[in-house]
């Protein structure tokens, strides 16, 4: 039915407007807003809205872009076509043709937040006052023993590898590190080099040792052979 006759009172001054057919907007259950305008003067507008629910689009359009209602954006100005739109396939249908669109990501910017870890990997905002747990909770020794163990024990193995040390000089210094001997890998080289050092000593003074052996066991057996031809002179001189 045409909607006719309606008046508008501003101001004591009565004009007349006039509604062409909003019958077939309301059969379409849509969200319909006229703005009606007066014949006279362009200062009368106001509009009229009719509410009416759009659920089932915008739950079908939700399921068939495999996202949430809230992301669901309806073209305003196409009101009357989306609403008669009742499946799936009508709804896949306008959201080709761009009257249904689903509303971009919102972005949550952690530009602030690499501004702040950058600062935090400086020593910034991490004093007294920013600490909310205990040293073992915030980094747990067991962490930092794990860690200095293998370095240890990757050093080890590297060295051993590489012939720098032998397997008994490897397990001494594998039950030490074991024992809490070393605190770092600095700590470790200066106790391979000493113990390397020790081991060049003792064989120096091996070599040492066994040249003075033979010296004296040939010094022994040329007084042997000095006192053996001795007494072979004695008993020649006494048979003679």
């Amino acid at each position: 039915t045409d909607v006719t006759g309606m008046m508008i009172d501003n101001n004591d001054e009565l004009e007349f407007v006039s509604l062409v057919s909003v019958a077939e907007f309301l059969s379409g259950g849509s969200y319909l807003s006229v703005v009606l305008e007066s014949s006279i003067s362009h200062r009368y507008a106001f509009s009229l809205s009719l509410l009416v629910s759009l659920k089932l689009q915008k739950r079908l359009a939700a399921d068939v872009l495999k996202c949430g209602k809230r992301k669901i954006w309806l073209d305003p100005n196409e009101i009357q076509e989306i609403a008669l739109a009742n499946s799936r396939r009508n709804i896949a249908r306008l959201h080709r043709d761009g009257l249904i669109i689903k509303k971009p990501a919102v972005v949550h910017s952690r530009a602030r937040v690499t501004l702040r870890n950058e600062a935090k990997r400086k020593g910034r905002h991490t004093g007294i006052g920013k600490r909310r747990g205990t040293a073992n909770a915030r980094l747990p020794f067991k962490v930092l023993w794990m860690r200095r163990t293998r370095v240890l024990r990757r050093l080890l193995r590297k060295m051993r590898d590489a012939k720098k040390i032998d397997k008994h000089i490897y397990h001494s210094l594998y039950m030490l590190s074991k024992g809490n001997q070393f605190k770092n890998k600095t700590v470790l080289l200066e106790k391979i080099h000493e113990l390397k050092g020790l081991a060049v000593k003792e064989k120096a003074l091996g070599e040492q040792a066994d040249a003075r052996k033979g010296r004296a066991k040939s010094r022994l057996e040329r007084r042997a052979a000095r006192e053996a031809k001795k007494a072979a002179d004695a008993e020649a001189a006494a048979s003679s």
